[in-house]
């Protein structure tokens, strides 16, 4: 019996599920199963109750499977002091980004940290899906809105206001828009995820919400192609702050009908469990907190962002 069965252990007792628990550990099922049947014969028990239909932990293995979790922790913990001691930052980082802040900023900022780490690696998986840790092979998300589950652990990295926005070609052709009403008369380039289009934009002004319908000729569930829509002239596009930072900062985008306020979300970094903010991760989270708010403090100094929204 291995360290490294153990941890199989534990994560078929998270997933209820060999298969499940083999491709978080990215190994095949089969030998997810030959080491989990190494721990059962030398304790003398079965920890798991198994039936073709699904897997459930024994009362042998609700007893056992705690205080293991107790151990490796312990062990982990230790060995975790002996590297920050040490000032050793290692290991994976296998994070979830969405498509747009996750190609154009972060992954650039994950290079730079590996070039200073470079014991550290990377995984990431880029989609603008909302991640399942019980599902995809990732330890940490980086996603906009702050998370509703309880059993999740997060840090918040900051507050990101969102802009309505044209490129300087689609202004000098067609107009700004003033006031919400005048949209209808723009090509609204539009967000889609689960099937489902967010054609309806609520702005508030002077304490009054507007919420208006809009239309458009381009739709994608790719937040990034989204942005190389609107940076190309195609239309108006509602957009992260950080997402369309850089366009914004060289006069490429404008922020249009900017005393129109749309709600602001945020950004966190969430983890499973305690055990998946190692030393790597809490590097990452204040690395990303540190050149977020560099971001939204050059967009505050060229006046593209009210300092009182932040």
């Amino acid at each position: 019996m291995l360290l490294e069965d153990l941890q199989v252990v534990l994560k078929v007792a998270e997933f209820r599920s060999i298969t499940a628990a083999a491709e978080h550990l990215d190994m095949r099922t089969a030998t997810a199963s030959a080491a989990l049947k190494r721990v059962e014969h030398t304790l003398g028990v079965e920890l798991f109750i198994r039936t073709t239909r699904q897997l459930r932990i024994s009362s042998a293995g609700e007893k056992y499977i705690p205080k293991c979790q107790e151990a490796l922790s312990v062990l982990d913990q230790a060995k975790q002091n002996i590297k920050t001691d040490l000032g050793v930052i290692d290991g994976e980082i296998r994070i979830a980004l969405s498509s747009d802040l996750g190609r154009n900023l972060v992954i650039p900022w994950l290079d730079e940290l590996m070039n200073e780490h470079p014991h550290v690696r990377l995984r990431s998986h880029i989609s603008d899906s909302n991640i399942d840790f019980y599902r995809d092979a990732v330890d940490i998300a980086l996603r906009y809105g702050s998370p509703n589950d309880a059993n999740i652990y997060g840090f918040k990295i900051c507050n990101v206001p969102r802009l309505l926005c044209a490129s300087q070609k689609y202004v000098d052709q067609f107009g700004a828009p003033q006031q919400p009403k005048e949209l209808s008369s723009h090509n609204a380039l539009l967000y889609q995820l689960y099937d489902i289009l967010h054609d309806v934009w609520i702005f508030t002004h002077k304490d009054t919400e507007y919420k208006i319908r809009v239309t458009g000729n381009r739709a994608s569930n790719d937040g990034d192609l989204v942005r190389r829509w609107c940076k190309a002239g195609q239309g108006i596009a509602l957009k992260s702050c950080l997402d369309i930072s850089s366009e914004l900062l060289s006069g490429e985008v404008i922020n249009v009908m900017p005393d129109f306020k749309t709600a602001s979300t945020e950004l966190w970094l969430i983890f499973p469990s305690r055990q998946s903010i190692t030393p790597a991760a809490r590097l990452l989270r204040d690395t990303l907190k540190i050149k977020c708010q560099h971001i939204l403090n050059q967009l505050v100094e060229k006046g593209i962002l009210d300092k009182s929204i932040l």
